[in-house]
């Protein structure tokens, strides 16, 4: 069997499921947007990796509000901290790690008509 392997831009091990290195040293490199499709590039690119960062929507919504119908392109210091702190966020993504059975952990769930959730909390010094 393979002992990892790249599936869908993440790549995955015995260690969990990490951000591509590849693709980190050109998201590090990678300029301010200077146009619309600048913006839209970045946070096409940024969104693939949301899972990883913490709080992802409040970080882009200044950049996210370039793409509003507005005739005037302003990357403002707002956009600049949100583009920076994005990319801070995609350089040093954490790993989301497979659940280790062995050790305890709370199930939450949630059902209606249409869906079934869940949600498996962190535990504190569970480990």
């Amino acid at each position: 069997m393979v002992q990892e392997g790249i599936v869908l831009g993440h790549r995955i091990s015995n260690k969990g499921i990490e951000v591509d290195g590849v693709k980190l040293e050109v998201i590090e490199k990678l300029p301010p947007p200077t146009t619309v499709k600048g913006i839209r590039s970045f946070l096409g690119h940024a969104g693939f990796y949301r899972r990883f960062i913490k709080d992802f929507s409040k970080i882009y919504k200044p950049i996210c509000s370039l793409l509003e119908k507005n005739p005037a392109f302003e990357f403002t210091k707002e956009c600049q901290e949100a583009f920076v702190t994005l990319k801070k966020a995609l350089i040093t993504a954490p790993i989301i790690v497979a659940l280790d059975w062995s050790l305890p952990f709370e199930l939450m769930c949630d059902a209606s008509d249409f869906v079934v959730g869940a949600v498996m909390p962190e535990i504190p010094n569970a480990v």
